[in-house]
């Protein structure tokens, strides 16, 4: 399949310098193909931003890093209006979001406020400023790092923010060959081509809607889903919409493997990093990966994987 043959191109090409990483690496591209955006949080200096820096380079897309601050101000990621005397009239300055990959470093370090700007470009794929609506280009894709919410200046994000992201991941530390790869290695994210153009990001992205979904499979994703919200651990469960991003996702994984069709082991491999964040356990006043992910896993087990 060519699809698989670019997409495993581009897998190839992001884990020359993600050593050791291979399961981090595949599912930031499933998320990719499925038109998804992806928090990585994770302890500094495991590689967060170099994993996004890696993804946004091996594609042929435009690219801004952005470093959040919490001085940052909403116009700083959208645009503003300048006034041009020569003509008399406002001019709209297109911020860093209108480029096709966003790496939004340290996402948890600005004010709510300014988190909220992205809201509109990561749901709608656009843009509103001054009473007009601007389109974003395709393909797009928000890669935002965060370290956990118990670093000091730090604003955790709130829960329809979360919802956004189609995945969240964590890296961790790698093994003692890797790390010893990592020393001794050359490459940097900043030596990376793009081994996929921007047109082939968006085949391979309207590819993925032509994955066949068994409607056993469907009943499986809703089963799923449904156990969140009746599990006596959790407050506020999965919402349509994280049934829609599982259902996608694991259209992706299955496209990624280079099959034509979902298995179960697509939907149950990505449940938890499509899902754990997006649900509010009880006695949690913030998000908490460790416990969601234990939370959401002990309910996998206990839903019935059609065969």
């Amino acid at each position: 399949m060519v699809v698989q043959s670019r997409i495993h191109s581009l897998i190839a090409s992001v884990e020359r310098v993600m050593k050791g990483k291979g399961a981090a690496v595949r599912r930031a591209v499933i998320c990719l193909m499925a038109r998804g955006h992806l928090l990585i949080e994770d302890g500094p200096g495991v590689g967060k931003t170099t994993l996004a820096s890696a993804l946004a380079r091996s594609i042929g897309c435009s690219f801004q890093r952005f470093q959040f601050t919490s001085d940052l101000l909403p116009s700083d990621l959208i645009g503003v209006s300048v006034y041009r005397p020569e003509t008399q009239e406002f001019v709209f300055k297109e911020g860093p979001l209108f480029h096709q990959l966003i790496l939004a470093d340290e996402i948890n370090r600005t004010s709510p406020r300014t988190q909220s700007a992205l809201l509109e470009a990561m749901n709608e794929g656009q843009i509103s400023a001054d009473h007009h609506t601007y389109a974003l280009p395709r393909p797009f894709m928000v890669l935002a790092t965060q370290n956990p919410r118990e670093y000091h200046g730090t604003f955790p994000l709130p829960e329809s923010q979360l919802d956004r992201f189609l995945m969240r991941l964590s890296i961790g530390y790698p093994d003692a060959e890797s790390e010893r790869e990592i020393l001794t290695s050359r490459t940097s994210s900043a030596e990376l081509g793009p081994v996929l153009s921007a047109a082939e990001v968006c085949a391979a992205q309207d590819a993925v809607e032509e994955v066949r979904v068994d409607p056993a499979l469907v009943g499986y994703v809703l089963d799923i889903v449904d156990a969140t919200r009746k599990s006596p651990a959790v407050a506020l469960g999965a919402s349509p919409r994280a049934a829609k991003a599982l259902y996608r996702a694991a259209q992706a994984a299955a496209l990624v493997a280079g099959s034509d069709y979902v298995r179960p082991d697509h939907i149950k491999e990505l449940a938890v990093p499509v899902l754990a964040h997006r649900l509010q356990l009880r006695g949690e006043a913030g998000s908490d990966l460790d416990r969601e992910e234990r939370v959401l896993a002990a309910l996998l087990e206990d839903v019935r994987v059609p065969l």
